[in-house]
C-alpha cells in the first residue's frame, strides 16, 4: 500500500456552453433509489495497482448495480513510468475525499465507494454495500443525452435537480467522460515489463458545478468526433459538498450515429 501525505486543494471549473442542431440521441435517467459510485485511484507506476484494476475491470455492473470510474494519479510518476491517463486533477480529487475522511494521507490502489474509504475490496463486501444503498432514496435527479451530430461530433447534455433546497446548497455536481479496454505496456518503474489493461478510465473530468436557484443544474456541450469511434461513457454524479457523500450518480455510455 502506497501512502503520501495530504494537502487541500481546488479543483478547476471546466466546461462550455455549445448549442447545436442533432438528430438521433440516446438518454438516461436516475431512478429513485441511489446508484453507489465506485471510485478507483491507482497508478501504473504502482506494482501493487494491477490487482485492482483488474477486478475493477472483471465486475458485472450489471448483477452490481454500481457505477465504476478509475481515477490515475500523477503523484507515482516521479519513480521513472509516466502514467499517460494521469492528471494532477485526479490526484487532488483523492486528497479532497480523504479530508472529507479525516485522513492524514493518500494511497493506492485505494477504493471510494460513494465518498468513502472501501478497504477489503471484494465482490460481496461491494454486494452488501450496494444492497444498501437501494434502500436509500435519491436525494437527486440526474438526466444524461448523448446527441450524434452531423459533423461527427457529439453533444453532451447533462441535467441535475433536487427538490429540496439545503440538498441543492451543498450539491457539487461532477462530469466524467470514461473510456475501456486500454492496454500499456510498461517499459520502467516498478511494472518494468508488463503489459497493463485498464477499464472505466476517467479521460476528462468536468466540476465542480451548483445548482441554480430553480434548484437545476443544466448544461449542454461538444466532444471530439473521435469520442465516437471509443469505448466508453460518461458519468454525472452528485456530491454533498460539506461530507463527500454522493447524492446520486448516473452513466450512459457513447451511442453510435
Amino acid at each position: 500500500m502506497r501512502l503520501i501525505h495530504v494537502y487541500s486543494v481546488a479543483l478547476p471549473l471546466l466546461l462550455s456552453n455549445i448549442g447545436q442542431t442533432y438528430a438521433a440521441e440516446c438518454t438516461a435517467k436516475s431512478g429513485t433509489h441511489i446508484v453507489p459510485l465506485l471510485e478507483l485511484y491507482t497508478s501504473e507506476g504502482c506494482s501493487s495497482c494491477p490487482p485492482a484494476d483488474k477486478w475493477l475491470s472483471a465486475l458485472n455492473t450489471e448483477s452490481i448495480k454500481v457505477i465504476p470510474l478509475a481515477f490515475h494519479v500523477d503523484y507515482w510518476n516521479y519513480i521513472g513510468w509516466q502514467d499517460r491517463f494521469s492528471k494532477a486533477d485526479y490526484s487532488n480529487r483523492q486528497r479532497k475525499l480523504a479530508g472529507f475522511n479525516a485522513a492524514g494521507f493518500v494511497y493506492t490502489p485505494q477504493f471510494v465507494l460513494n465518498g468513502k474509504d472501501f478497504k477489503g475490496w471484494d465482490n460481496s463486501r461491494l454486494r452488501q454495500a450496494v444492497e444498501k444503498s437501494k434502500q436509500q432514496l435519491a436525494r437527486a435527479q440526474l438526466q444524461l443525452d448523448f446527441v450524434p451530430l452531423s459533423n461527427g461530433d457529439i453533444s453532451l447534455h447533462a441535467i441535475a435537480s433536487a427538490q429540496e433546497n439545503d440538498v441543492a446548497k451543498q450539491s457539487d455536481i461532477f462530469i466524467a467522460l470514461y473510456e475501456n479496454t486500454l492496454v500499456s505496456k510498461i517499459n520502467a518503474g516498478e511494472n518494468n515489463g508488463k503489459e497493463l489493461k485498464h477499464d472505466y478510465v476517467v479521460r476528462d473530468f468536468f466540476g465542480a458545478y451548483q445548482m441554480n436557484k430553480q434548484l437545476e443544474f443544466n448544461k449542454q456541450f461538444t466532444l471530439n468526433k473521435a469520442w465516437q469511434q471509443r469505448d466508453g461513457g460518461a458519468v454525472i454524479f452528485v456530491q454533498n459538498s460539506q461530507t463527500g457523500e454522493i447524492f446520486q450518480s448516473l452513466a450512459l455510455k457513447f451511442c453510435s450515429p
